[in-house]
């Protein structure tokens, strides 16, 4: 299990459509990458002058993270980005 620390939150990167809207298939070079992901792990928050400042994001939340954003980790098999809350952008309901 990897359990984040401080501010930094572990996610999974939703997969990418596969076809628009209308129905034509995309080749996986024309494919956007994703910035919707779902938050797996959190850390505990941020401290600050002694006091453990909360995320506002939980376990099971879709999030939508800045392009770029984390570092990739690659752990039993399977593909996660660890980031730091400020990366999330939004939460998705």
């Amino acid at each position: 299990m990897i359990k984040p620390l401080e501010d930094r939150v572990l996610i999974k990167m939703k997969e990418g459509e596969e076809t628009t809207k209308s129905g034509i298939i995309l080749s996986s070079g024309a494919k956007e990458k994703p910035q919707i992901a779902e938050v797996i792990e959190v850390g505990p928050g941020k401290n600050k002058e002694g006091k453990i400042i909360p995320l506002n994001v939980k376990k099971g939340d879709n999030v939508i993270v800045s392009k770029y954003a984390g570092t990739e980790v690659k752990y039993e098999g399977e593909d996660y980005i660890i980031v730091k809350q400020e990366d999330i952008l939004a939460i998705v309901e």
